[in-house]
């Protein structure tokens, strides 16, 4: 394994951790306050200061000239992250941090699969050959195994 593919998915195991420490965090101050929608909105506000402050230090501002150019659902992102954020801090509370973060890794499984599969949004085509989904259905049944224990 090279040392930019042990840093690469070092960086994702990070972000992997993160995601259940955001439902956890989000869903507690949601709840904290009575007001999950107002958690999740000042979660953005801490996320876009964070990115804006990466932007710029990074020197990347200028790409905004080129964003009206771009195809309309290369923004459907952001709502997919705002449907995250809103569902896991409203649904974590009463379903459970681990059973929300476990159906999360079940869908984030079957989605990266189908884009893999068939190349969508200009992923490299990796087939889900026979070996492979007897590996997503072993990790899947991993999962669900986590969950009963």
């Amino acid at each position: 394994m090279s040392s930019e593919t042990l840093r690469y998915a070092l960086i994702m195991l990070l972000a992997g951790i993160g995601i259940p420490l955001l439902a956890a965090l989000n869903s507690r101050l949601g709840a904290s306050i009575g007001a999950p929608f107002a958690a999740a909105s000042v979660l953005f506000v801490v996320a876009f200061a964070v990115a804006t402050t990466a932007m710029i230090l990074s020197g990347q501002a200028r790409a905004l000239a080129v964003l009206p150019e771009q195809p309309w659902y290369l923004f459907l992102g952001g709502l997919f992250v705002a449907f995250y954020v809103l569902s896991v801090t409203v649904v974590a509370p009463r379903f459970g941090v681990g059973n929300a973060v476990f159906c999360v890794l079940l869908g984030q499984m079957i989605a990266a699969a189908t884009i893999d599969q068939f190349g969508l949004f200009g992923a490299v085509v990796r087939q889900v050959t026979l070996i492979r989904a007897v590996g997503l259905g072993t990790m899947a049944l991993g999962l669900a195994l986590i969950q009963l224990g």
